[in-house]
């Protein structure tokens, strides 16, 4: 499925459990990055886990928008950064999940990028 395809449309996140994103944005060029919408409704949860890339480094930026009001903890095994709304880690080497939320819903911007790895000639 394309990029433009999937623009302000809800799909099923990675993970398979439950939550949703909406992606907001993208690029390829001059770094590669994506910005989505995470939904996070009540009895969803995604286990611990860490995102595989095929090269270079992955960054994500997590902002929480509304807490769900009981559950839905982002756990993070070695943040970069990390306070109450503002969650900064490299889901590739990171091991991270969000704890199963038990009541209301949880919201959070998430911009993802990458930096290559680049060798010399």
């Amino acid at each position: 499925m394309s990029y433009l395809s999937k623009l302000f449309r809800w799909e099923r996140g990675k993970q398979k459990s439950g939550y949703d994103k909406m992606l907001l944005c993208w690029a390829k060029w001059p770094i590669k990055f994506d910005t989505y919408l995470l939904k996070f409704p009540q009895g969803s949860e995604i286990a611990p886990h860490t995102d595989q890339v095929d090269s270079g480094k992955h960054y994500r930026l997590n902002i929480v928008l509304k807490n769900a009001d009981l559950g839905g903890e982002f756990i993070c095994e070695n943040p970069i950064f990390e306070t109450k709304r503002i969650k900064l880690f490299r889901p590739d080497i990171s091991e991270h999940q969000v704890s199963k939320v038990v009541k209301g819903e949880r919201y959070l911007l998430s911009i993802g990028w990458f930096k290559e790895h680049f060798t010399s000639a």
